[in-house]
């Protein structure tokens, strides 16, 4: 048994000389886990303010002012996402001739180690891939993407928590230059020499003039084009620079991007009937308009970004009725909730619950126009929701019922 032991252990260890190279570092797997863990941050507070937003708890708050709350914060969600993908694999490759070390598992502490590495890697990679799939609207799973991407970044976070708690003393030890240049010198006045294990001819070779600090420059290089060639989707500023992202701003109808048209959500022939009417219900009180009525009602007009979870947005002027004026026409309460319907069948977001908050907020608006035209079918002709702050999943296009609840 024991010579097996040591000959798996020459084994691991030629092997690892192999994939051993003179750029990694305990200093450099630091720097990119402390820059990977301010992104897996990011993007799981975001995301939780995201996943909230649609599904809100009864204590949350939910803000409308500054009008481009979720615009910005899903706009950095997406971006952070994208911009973990290289630090993930520059993170994993400079620890990865640590898997290859004898023997395993050496402690329960070693164990524990080994556990929250092995469960924040396999969340990550799902995580990361899935999330980008994510924005470009394919999903080959059969799971809830939304539901999922949820609970994993829990996952993340809780192991990730659990990872750094296990390697703390190692991470406080070469977190800065100076702190690494103190661990090596303790390190070798304290260690025995140790006789060498790897072959010469697998000893690590660097190109020369390659450095550690020249691949940080290149990761951070690197990380930076991912980041300027994507964002661009969801700042204005950056739109010039977008070349890969799946969507571009002032493309689509009417200069706004779509999601989904209003023939795959199959609505075109209800949506351009020429009986169709809006159904605003209170109670036993219930009123229909016709879009003529809905005309001549007061109208308003309000620039507003629309935003979706994929990470693209884009601002625009909408015009139409507010929500808190039909709400009077029926007697509604102000404080009530509303339930809004589309005409959209078998649709995730056929309905979508509104609070009081956006319901009595000035420029939450049943749009009729957009842009100065009225809506396109793919934008939710006849009428279609718009509220500041609000995922644009809940932005309810083909609206065909307002109902108090």
């Amino acid at each position: 048994m024991d010579r097996l032991t040591t000959l798996l252990q020459q084994r691991m260890e030629a092997v690892n000389g192999r994939f051993s190279s003179r750029l990694r570092s305990k200093r450099l797997t630091v720097v990119l886990g402390r820059w990977l863990g301010m992104a897996f941050t990011v993007c799981f507070l975001t995301g939780l303010f995201s996943h909230l937003l649609q599904d809100p708890p009864g204590w949350m708050l939910l803000p409308t002012r500054p009008v481009w709350v979720y615009a910005a914060t899903q706009g950095i969600h997406v971006t952070t996402g994208i911009a973990s993908i290289p630090l993930l694999a520059a993170k994993l490759w400079s620890v990865f001739p640590e898997l290859l070390r004898w023997p395993p598992l050496k402690s329960v502490v070693h164990a524990l180690e080994r556990a929250s590495i092995a469960l924040f890697v396999s969340a990550s990679l799902v995580e990361v891939t899935i999330g980008l799939l994510n924005t470009f609207q394919w999903y080959p799973w059969p799971f809830s993407f939304k539901d999922v991407h949820y609970w994993l970044g829990w996952v993340i976070i809780g192991s990730l928590a659990l990872h750094i708690a296990v390697k703390l003393p190692l991470i406080r030890a070469h977190w800065s230059r100076r702190s690494e240049a103190s661990a090596i010198a303790g390190e070798a006045a304290e260690a025995p020499p140790e006789r060498e294990t790897v072959p010469a001819a697998m000893a690590p070779a660097t190109r020369p003039g390659w450095s550690r600090r020249g691949f940080l420059a290149a990761m951070t290089a690197g990380t930076g084009v991912v980041v300027l060639t994507t964002a661009g989707q969801s700042f204005a500023w950056l739109a010039g620079l977008n070349l890969f992202a799946p969507r571009r701003m002032d493309a689509g109808p009417q200069g706004v991007p779509i999601n989904r048209t209003a023939a795959q959500a199959g609505v075109e022939g209800a949506a351009l009937a020429p009986d169709w009417v809006l159904t605003v219900a209170s109670g036993s009180v219930q009123k229909a308009l016709t879009l003529s009525q809905l005309a001549a009602l007061p109208q308003h007009s309000y620039g507003l970004p629309i935003a979706c979870v994929e990470g693209w947005s884009q601002g625009a002027q909408w015009r139409g009725v507010r929500i808190r004026d039909l709400m009077a026409l029926v007697g509604a309460p102000a404080d009530a909730g509303l339930q809004i319907s589309s005409m959209e069948r078998g649709g995730v977001y056929g309905r979508s619950f509104m609070p009081a908050v956006y319901s009595q907020d000035d420029m939450t608006l049943l749009a009729l126009e957009l842009n100065g035209a009225p809506l396109d079918l793919d934008h939710g002709y006849p009428a279609r929701i718009i509220a500041p702050g609000r995922p644009g999943v809940l932005q309810t296009k083909w609206v065909h019922r307002v109902e108090v609840i």
